[in-house]
């Protein structure tokens, strides 16, 4: 018998006397054993996870517990975020990431919805939070930094998976600590654009029979998110549960996946759901009030009090008075105006929603769960095994007035820009079905989702859409069109097919800026060798190209000048540098660049797999790399460039080469014929452990972009089963 076994059989026989004295519910560690005994986790040779209960609620207790036992330290960083308590963990200088969350997120009303949540989710939740603290009993050597025990409750503040979520991604820090501490303080680096940060985001793409070979639906579910930042799971159970896919760290449902008849793949959305309402404010007998309209509102003031961690490891708290108005909490001022900002914050609809989907047998019963309209941030591209595939739109989307500019601050004071309820399913983008035998999505606009079969930007306000086009859809297209003969395999071939069609565009506007000089100017000289090699590419990555070398750190260069100009401007960095810089400025980059790789490598002629590289040294929240530690080549680059299979790499202050850290994570690829089968590859391994096996057993593949097959089915894990056993065990 395991160690976890002996303390679940020790706490168990501690508990059993008073369970059977009375007619009470089971008590804690009677629960834990019963959902153990109906859950059976078998690991594959991957390490991968396969979850069998009895019950959906023994399933939830079998897979959060298996993820525990992979990656505990990041299921507890997940909810320090959700539940506002990072400053907890890690000091004062969290608080104003705490307080952002907790203007939305209140534990005292999240237990009443809790206690309001239809009895089958309840069940959920509360195995949900036994296999938690399951494992932290039979794991007295894992050492919580602030989470020692978990509440059913909490799983509703972490419901819907996205890589940052609404709140994280709609609020700066900087002006939120400015308004409470009344006084200027600039925009960071990171959220003027400044700073370097890959797109978070994604690609899915699906086909439909028309498209294939064999006569199936195909699906692409490719990720762009931190490098583990979900769990590879499968998830099956006697009430009609079989999902397998990414599940991020602490949740309890396959995120991105599928089950037998159908695949979902979310994407980070463009679509403008969240507003930031200028409030004028109105002190009148005591008491504050905003304008609007002809009326005076009451602005409700509550007091919030939150915990940090002292340096000498003791507990400070600070207090914050905290305003709202009918539009949201207040998160800032400007012009003399405070600003409240308007989100989705539905739990339990949310949390219905993400669990629903993936019990979903088409098209239309995944509809019908969208029906709920709790999910705010990720467009979907959908397949299943009748062939039906869609683009579908953020299902959250507020009616509002389409004059208003509502990607800007708008008056609060004036009616006229208030929310009007949502919009009908009916009334959003989508692509159902298309002509042309596919959809799309790369994090751009939905009126390129399936080619000439895309939704009408005139049939919708503009509020639909704030992202436009991007690199990658322009790939997307090209690898897609005027093909009816994919396969799975072929699939992955277009996911990874290597052309950059952003250098595709700058790099002949470059080679004209050269070919422009007069004959006198010193730098026809210098950058004549580059030059030639720049005038020679084919615009594709590869381990060996020396020409993406340049080109990318050319990019780089110019982006770490440029980026936030052009952000500001609302442009991709690849078009701002087309259109709105001189041609002294793109060559100057490439001089600067050429000296650059020659100080850092000894050449400017280096290929490209040795700068750019996968590295995992330990399991870090934060990761820190080492150009004397082995690492791995990866050809793929940066999606600013346009590459499909996306690797989000820079230089750190001790290195010279390239790290990854975020861009392709999960990918899979699935076939919908009268069994599925898929293939999959996890950035890294699965464990968090550096001393598993599995730790990082999958970084060749992911680097070379080769995909493992999954073991879908019972008898594909014949033969690659690792282990089989029952939580505690």
């Amino acid at each position: 018998m395991t160690r976890p076994a002996i303390l679940l059989a020790a706490l168990l026989a501690s508990s059993l006397a008073p369970v059977q004295a009375s007619a009470a519910p089971l008590s804690e560690t009677a629960r834990w054993s019963a959902h153990a005994k109906d859950v059976t986790i078998t690991r594959d040779d991957w390490g991968i996870a396969h979850v069998h209960g009895t019950t959906d609620a023994d399933a939830v207790f079998g897979a959060i517990y298996a993820q525990a036992e992979d990656d505990f330290p990041r299921i507890e960083m997940n909810y320090l975020t959700a539940l506002g308590r990072v400053a907890e963990a890690e000091g004062e200088s969290a608080i104003w990431q705490d307080l952002r969350q907790r203007l939305f997120v209140d534990p005292t009303r999240l237990k009443t919805q809790y206690s309001e949540s239809p009895a089958w989710l309840r069940a959920l939740m509360d195995a949900w939070a036994d296999g938690l603290n399951c494992y932290l009993a039979t794991h007295p050597e894992v050492r919580p930094r602030v989470l020692t025990r978990f509440e059913p409750w909490m799983a509703l503040s972490f419901t819907e998976g996205s890589i940052g979520g609404d709140i994280e991604r709609s609020i700066p820090l900087s002006q939120l600590q400015a308004f409470y501490e009344k006084r200027e303080i600039a925009l960071t680096a990171l959220e003027t654009g400044a700073a370097p940060r890959e797109p978070s985001g994604s690609n899915g793409i699906a086909i439909a029979p028309t498209n294939t070979k064999n006569g199936h639906a195909l699906l692409l579910i490719n990720p762009h998110t931190s490098f583990y930042f979900r769990s590879e799971l499968q998830m099956t159970s006697e009430e009609g549960l079989n999902a397998y896919g990414a599940s991020t760290w602490g949740q309890f449902f396959i995120y991105q996946g599928f089950n037998t008849r159908t695949g979902w793949m979310h994407t980070s959305s463009g679509v403008d759901n969240i507003d930031s309402f200028a409030e004028t404010v109105v002190e009148k007998d005591g008491a504050r009030f905003t304008r609007y309209g002809d009326e005076l509102r009451p602005v409700r003031e509550e007091s919030l009090t939150l915990a940090y961690r002292r340096e000498d490891g003791t507990k400070g708290t600070r207090t914050f008075p905290v305003y709202r108005t009918h539009h949201g909490p207040v998160v800032a001022e400007h012009g003399g105006k405070w600003i409240a900002q308007a989100l989705m914050w539905k739990p339990i609809p949310a949390l219905e929603q993400s669990w629903l989907r993936t019990k979903t047998e088409d098209l239309a019963s995944y509809l019908d769960v969208a029906e709920r309209r709790a999910n705010s941030s990720n467009d979907t591209i959908f397949a299943d095994s009748k062939g039906e595939i869609a683009y579908l739109h953020p299902q959250f989307v507020p009616v509002r007035d389409d004059t208003f500019d509502y990607t800007q601050v708008v008056d609060g004071a004036d009616p006229a820009t208030d929310w009007q309820g949502l919009h009908t399913l009916e009334s959003l983008p989508s692509a159902i079905a298309p002509g042309v035998g596919w959809v799309h999505n790369t994090n751009d606009w939905p009126w390129d989702a399936a080619g000439p079969d895309s939704p009408i930007p005139e049939d919708f306000p503009k509020y639909m859409d704030q992202f436009g086009p991007n690199y990658r859809g322009v790939h997307a297209d090209a690898v897609l069109q005027g093909r009816a003969d994919f396969t799975l395999e072929t699939l992955v071939e277009a996911a990874f097919d290597s052309h950059l069609p952003a250098f595709a565009m700058l790099i002949p506007q470059l080679l004209a800026d050269y070919d422009a000089l007069p004959e006198e100017d010193p730098r026809r000289a210098a950058l004549a060798e580059p030059i030639t090699l720049l005038r020679r590419w084919d615009h594709r990555w590869g381990y060996a190209s020396q020409a993406t070398s340049l080109a990318v750190v050319w990019g780089d260069t110019l982006g770490a000048a440029y980026r936030a100009k052009a952000k500001a401007a609302h442009l991709q960095l690849p078009d701002y540098i087309a259109r709105n810089l001189k041609a002294n400025a793109r060559l100057t980059a490439l001089e600067d660049t050429v000296a650059r790789l020659r100080g850092d490598f000894g050449s400017w002629r280096v290929a490209w797999g040795d700068i750019n590289r996968f590295q995992r040294l330990d399991n870090t929240l934060t990761p820190h790399f080492d150009d004397d530690a082995p690492s791995l080549p990866v050809p793929f680059t940066s999606a600013i460039w346009g590459s499909l299979a996306s690797f989000g790499a820079k230089p750190y202050p001790n290195t010279a080469k390239y790290y990854g850290t975020s861009g392709n994570s999960f990918v899979a690829v699935v076939e919908f014929g009268p069994k599925v089968r898929a293939l999959a590859v996890t950035a890294g391994g699965e464990s968090g452990d550096p001393a598993s096996p599995h730790f990082a057993d999958q970084a060749e593949l992911y680097a070379q972009g080769a995909l493992r097959p999954v073991y879908f089915y019972p008898e594909d894990l014949t033969g690659h089963v690792e282990k089989r056993y029952h939580p505690g065990g």
